[in-house]
């Protein structure tokens, strides 16, 4: 069948298009975006035969139902999600980290994330998506990728230009690890604050607020005193940077944050705790924990070694 595409019938909620994202332009305002959890955004990759930086379905909390229209594919799901299968009228429970092949007229219904945040849809295959400055990641708050820079929607159509020949079924055995305490490191103007503000931000707890989303995790919680100046010149900010505004409550940078920003910057947390943190969903609490730059690199190269490992486990 020449024309293979998928149909959506629900889209979900923050259903987007993402893959490695976009390097080096900070300097003309562009974040990086891409995928939220990369370990689960490349694992899907790998089960489905796909080059590790090829465009997934990225959703948070309910994903998208799509039916499927052509050949036969495969697809897989990660994270720790829940979900369906629709094969002629059978319905199937669908497991994570487990590849599946569909065929025309079946359906996968995305139900809900599991008290965690985002997950992610492979397909085997190249999808029609324009790309933009090298990445088809879309950015919804700047109007950046494919798909004109907007979340899917009901109705269309996600088409297929050619279809992965290696249909194995393929499976690992991951389990998506929950964490609460985030390892930071001190940022450029920990000294603005006062050291009962310090002794707050490593030692009491936080409630991820409900106003969290790709561009920055909102933190509700005792309020971090300022004692030198509430607002700074802009400087220019990276993923994982903890701001806190006049109102004391910190605000984590994610991928879709703004490059600059005039808030003093208390921590910035370490890359090895970023994929789990995304994951963290609403009204959950966390704490951070400080630790120093050389340790942040020991244990980031770990977690890499780790990822790659598990990938070269998916054969």
């Amino acid at each position: 069948m020449d024309n293979n595409y998928f149909e959506i019938k629900r889209a979900g909620i923050n259903t987007t298009f993402q893959d490695k994202g976009r390097n080096n332009l900070y300097h003309i305002g562009i974040p990086f975006s891409g995928a939220m959890d990369n370990r689960n955004f490349l694992l899907a990759n790998k089960l489905v035969g796909n080059k590790l930086e090829s465009p997934v379905i990225e959703f948070a909390y309910q994903g998208p139902l799509l039916k499927f229209n052509g050949d036969k594919i495969t697809i897989t799901v990660t994270g720790d999600v829940i979900f369906k299968l629709n094969k002629k009228n059978n319905e199937i429970e669908g497991r994570c980290y487990e590849t599946y092949q569909l065929e025309n007229g079946d359906e996968i219904n995305i139900l809900s994330t599991n008290k965690s945040v985002y997950g992610y849809l492979a397909i085997s295959g190249e999808i029609d998506l324009k790309f933009q400055w090298g990445s088809c990641s879309i950015n919804t708050k700047a109007n950046i990728g494919s798909n004109d820079g907007k979340k899917l929607t009901n109705g269309q159509k996600i088409n297929i230009h050619k279809i992965n020949l290696n249909q194995k079924n393929k499976k690992i055995n991951y389990l998506n690890s929950k964490i609460e305490n985030i390892r930071v490191i001190k940022a450029t103007n920990f000294d603005y604050f006062s050291e009962e503000g310090k002794k707050i931000f490593f030692e009491k707890e936080f409630i991820v607020s409900k106003l969290s989303d790709r561009m920055g995790m909102r933190l509700e919680g005792p309020k971090i005193e300022n004692i030198v100046n509430t607002n700074i010149k802009s400087e220019g900010l990276l993923k994982g940077v903890i701001q806190v505004p006049a109102d004391g409550n910190p605000i984590i940078m994610l991928s879709d944050h703004g490059t600059i920003g005039g808030y003093p910057k208390i921590g910035v947390v370490a890359s090895v705790d970023y994929d789990r943190l995304v994951q963290i969903s609403p009204g959950s609490k966390i704490k951070f924990k400080e630790i120093d730059l050389s340790d942040a690199e020991t244990l980031f190269k770990l977690y890499e070694m780790e990822t790659q490992n598990l990938i070269s486990q998916i054969l």
